[in-house]
């Protein structure tokens, strides 16, 4: 038989799996196999493939291509080209663009780099079998299929948040993620920041005292205001689009320009709206400080136009947590589209909110994160000069990807896995869910996933879906 150290890199990973030998009834496995499933050498490249190739995509794309031991060999998409100049991402897209921009990096080092290309990223998964991981940055609608199917196929994995469309999706997620063991990583990139830990270390260290308020807003709101009913005519297709692929599990409907690229967040189908966007982001510091689990009841009102199909302009939403432990009840208070809470007695005169923004109210004093930052930010002035910084407890972070292709390599499990990525992202839901209800207050049974007296939600909990697109 031959020795590890006697193979090549290129084909190590198929000798870890073909190497378990039978003898005397056991099975002899190396010992570095023993490092679990779909377990890669710390000396060796993470392969890594790149599902959706759109704005997301290609920034994912550029910061995995930062790692020295990473390696992106192939893409899905079947969108080749997008123009994203009147969007935040400033940037051209898809599935050509990304290829050249990551062939142009690794041919700097090897002059004949290529990447495989895909429309399908079920072909990539079937075709590419030295694929050790995936990220996936698609539309919501089909981040669970996606993740799904590919850690069935033994890859590790990374999504973007939300990191389901439904909250029976993301019980599924959470569940397969427990028996494989594999490593995983929700795309909340500030669940990685040093500001977020010292907020949750203020908060559990006692520096405002009890809390039982927090709140949450957002400025987002929808791409397409004017919008208040679905096309009733086609657009024609961009070139090379592969639109029923695009649709993945939701049912079929026209292609319109409406819904691709960006303003599909505009449309439940596709989207979550603001909550959806924003919610794994601005009520994380809370889970993970309280370790909130499921909420009691949950009532999200729409403001501004919605109905069935499209999503509000804004939102103000209330969750409501029980007692846990020695942690008193919590209300969670969500904003989006410009509302904000009022301004806090503990603030100092002239104070303005910013644009976007947490506050925790405690019965000592508030703790407030500006803007997108999770730095914690202390009021009234008597408390914060009095401030005695709690020790450390919560290991810092050497990036959010970092920390994700190091729990490839064996190393520890990263903070926004798919454990807690999908608890969060089942507490985000919850306030989607209210809000498709029209905003009907929703008294959660989470061990049987009902909204007690309200079946018409079971349409929402679990989304029905195309033939061939199951989660089985």
């Amino acid at each position: 038989m031959p020795t590890e150290k006697n193979l090549s890199v290129s084909n190590r990973r198929k000798f870890i799996k073909q190497s378990a030998v039978t003898a005397a009834g056991f099975f002899i496995v190396p010992r570095f196999v023993l490092g679990g499933q779909g377990y890669v050498a710390p000396s060796d490249k993470v392969n890594i493939g790149i599902i959706g190739a759109g704005g997301k995509g290609r920034q994912n794309a550029v910061d995995l291509m930062k790692l020295d031991d990473v390696q992106l060999t192939a893409i899905a998409d079947p969108g080749n080209y997008w123009d994203l100049a009147n969007f935040y991402y400033r940037s051209i897209a898809g599935r050509g663009p990304v290829k050249r921009l990551i062939e142009e990096h690794y041919q700097n080092k090897t002059d004949t780099f290529k990447v495989a290309e895909y429309l399908d990223f079920r072909r990539m998964l079937e075709k590419e079998s030295g694929l050790d991981a995936i990220c996936c940055s698609t539309p919501d609608n089909t981040h669970a299929y996606i993740t799904y199917m590919a850690m069935k196929a033994g890859k590790h994995v990374y999504c973007e948040k939300p990191l389901t469309h439904n909250i029976w999706e993301a019980r599924m997620i959470k569940k397969l993620t427990e028996e494989t063991g594999l490593a995983t990583q929700m795309g909340n990139v500030g669940h990685s920041t040093d500001g977020i830990r010292e907020t949750v270390e203020y908060l559990r260290g006692g520096v405002i005292g009890e809390v039982k308020e927090t709140h949450s807003w957002v400025p987002a709101t929808r791409w397409l205001p004017e919008v208040k009913a679905m096309p009733t005519h086609n657009s024609r297709k961009p070139d090379g689009f592969d639109w029923d692929l695009w649709l993945g599990p939701t049912p079929h409907r026209e292609f319109h320009d409406w819904y691709s690229p960006v303003t599909w967040r505009d449309f439940w189908e596709f989207g979550c709206g603001a909550l959806g966007d924003f919610g794994c982001h601005d009520m994380d510091a809370a889970t993970w400080a309280f370790e909130l689990g499921y909420p009691e009841t949950v009532e999200v009102f729409p403001a501004g136009f919605s109905n069935e199909n499209i999503t509000p302009y804004g939102e103000i939403g209330y969750y409501h947590f029980g007692a846990k432990g020695n942690l008193p009840p919590i209300k969670l208070t969500w904003y989006s589209g410009g509302v904000k809470p009022p301004l806090h007695e503990a603030l100092p005169s002239g104070y303005q909110w910013t644009g976007r923004g947490t506050l925790f109210v405690g019965d000592k004093g508030i703790i407030v994160n500006e803007g997108g930052n999770r730095a914690p930010k202390v009021f009234p002035e008597r408390v914060a000069s009095n401030l005695k910084v709690p020790k450390p407890i919560i290991p810092r972070s050497k990036g959010h990807f970092r920390d994700w292709v190091d729990a490839i390599k064996g190393g520890p499990k990263s903070s926004a896995n798919f454990e807690y990525g999908a608890h969060l992202t089942e507490i985000t839901l919850l306030g989607v869910l209210s809000l498709r209800m029209k905003g009907q207050k929703i008294h959660w049974d989470a061990g049987n996933m009902k909204a007690t007296g309200l079946p018409e939600a079971d349409q929402y909990i679990k989304e029905s879906v195309r033939s061939g697109w199951e989660m089985v």
